[in-house]
């Protein structure tokens, strides 16, 4: 279980995706600072998807949600994700325009904005770990799966520490082409999400 939700997160997150802008945003630091960066921004994500992840349930009272519709909102902007991947948009997809990356390279610090949010802690990741915050009632499988997202911090650290060393490797068709398959798959997941949380809908309201 917990393979198959890091599976589904890291797709959806999509390290790789961030490496160009976070290449660019960071052309004038030393390697050292670059580190610094890759360091905080994992840090940051972390924090923000297990503040999410655990408070998943008072949002969705507080806004009176049903958890199912949610699931189907969630399955349409995971589904927006992975096309915008294919269609190679998804820094657009992530509000991360012109005016985004200019103000951004006037800043100090990029590693909370706009690296960890939007880029990488985005509503696709929050709505597929709401759901499955309220999928998943026993602790131990909660506590498990907030190790996964500590562990997707590690590999979102991990890829922006080397990632001079992966765009030189794998260079830009490279990360274009392992985007698309990326895409394709966070398409999959957006769609079965649609698909749960829609029949689920349904039966509650034959009820």
């Amino acid at each position: 279980m917990f393979v198959a939700v890091f599976a589904s997160l890291i797709s959806v997150v999509n390290p790789l995706g961030a490496v160009p802008l976070f290449l660019a945003l960071s052309k004038d630091h030393t390697a050292r600072e670059r580190a610094i960066t890759a360091r905080q921004t994992s840090i940051y994500f972390t924090l923000i998807l297990l503040a999410f992840f655990l408070a998943g349930s008072l949002i969705l009272t507080f806004f009176g949600i049903n958890v199912n519709a949610m699931r189907a909102a969630g399955g349409l902007i995971i589904l927006a994700s992975g096309y915008s991947l294919l269609s190679g948009k998804f820094e657009q997809h992530k509000a991360v325009d012109q005016k985004v990356r200019q103000e951004a390279m006037h800043k100090s610090d990029i590693s909370f904005s706009p690296m960890a949010m939007p880029m990488l802690s985005g509503p696709g990741s929050i709505s597929l770990l709401i759901g499955y915050y309220t999928t998943y009632a026993d602790w131990w499988l909660r506590i498990g799966i907030m190790g996964v997202i500590v562990l997707c911090g590690g590999v979102v650290y991990v890829t922006l520490k080397t990632a001079p060393a992966l765009s030189k490797l794998m260079g830009e068709g490279g990360l274009k082409a392992i985007s698309r398959i990326m895409g394709f798959i966070v398409m999959s997941i957006g769609i079965q999400y649609i698909i749960n949380g829609g029949v689920a809908l349904f039966r509650q309201a034959m009820l």
